[in-house]
């Protein structure tokens, strides 16, 4: 074999010994890329797992209440005793106007209540209805109030338009709205016994009466049985 066959000879055997490592390092680079971008998506995971867990518990509460939703509207659990506070960081919030105010008498309930662990269930239930025109969004508040002290503050300081409302709500479910300028009945005589809309209140008649036929008129025949031509 001459000098010149030697020399590609051994040439070729380098480039053969070359081939497989240059190979081994790509694959072994690729091999740490993916690595990398395997940690740096379990990074990203990790980082959105935490950012959801932390929006769902702050979605858990809201004004310091606990939230439900109800037919995709955000539903606050106010304590009785922060009722007016609640509603004045609401209208401080942009909440800007009260658009109704209700009671509801669970007596006769039957179903579980849908009230978030944490808060006690009791006979009567205030629910309030806000409005934000900038944020074109509802927002309900519900408290309990007990039958043996059926009493909540008023909102008519903070949201005149729920005059009516409360006395409504008073009138027929005989709770009372401390702070309300006329707590006094609205539908019902102020000599009325009872509230109409407790589950207790008793299901009451009143009697009709119809007045007597003239005589020879056509209702005395009819009564008589006689025939009209």
């Amino acid at each position: 074999m001459t000098d010149e066959e030697t020399t590609e000879a051994e040439d070729t055997e380098a480039e053969a010994t070359e081939a497989p490592t240059e190979e081994a390092e790509a694959e072994e680079s690729a091999d740490a890329d993916a690595e990398a971008d395997a940690a740096e998506e379990s990074d990203d995971e990790a980082a959105t797992e935490e950012a959801e867990a932390e929006a769902a518990a702050e979605e858990a509460v809201s004004y310091g209440c606990l939230v439900t939703y109800s037919r995709d509207q955000k539903v606050i659990h106010v304590p009785r005793d922060r009722w007016l506070s609640v509603a004045e960081e609401l209208l401080a919030d942009g909440w800007n106007m009260c658009i109704d105010v209700t009671a509801v008498d669970y007596l006769a309930y039957g179903p579980a209540r849908s009230l978030p662990e944490g808060v006690q269930p009791e006979r009567f239930e205030v629910v309030a209805s806000f409005i934000s025109h900038r944020r074109r969004e509802r927002i309900r508040a519900r408290a309990q109030v007990p039958a043996d002290d059926p009493t909540i503050d008023s909102l008519y300081a903070l949201y005149p338009g729920s005059d009516y409302l409360e006395r409504e709500v008073f009138d027929l479910m005989g709770i009372t709205f401390t702070g309300h300028p006329d707590m006094s009945r609205i539908l019902m005589p102020e000599t009325w016994t009872g509230h109409p809309l407790r589950k207790d209140y008793a299901v009451g008649a009143i009697p009709v009466q119809f007045k007597a036929p003239k005589a020879g008129s056509y209702l005395e025949g009819v009564e008589q049985g006689q025939g009209v031509s």
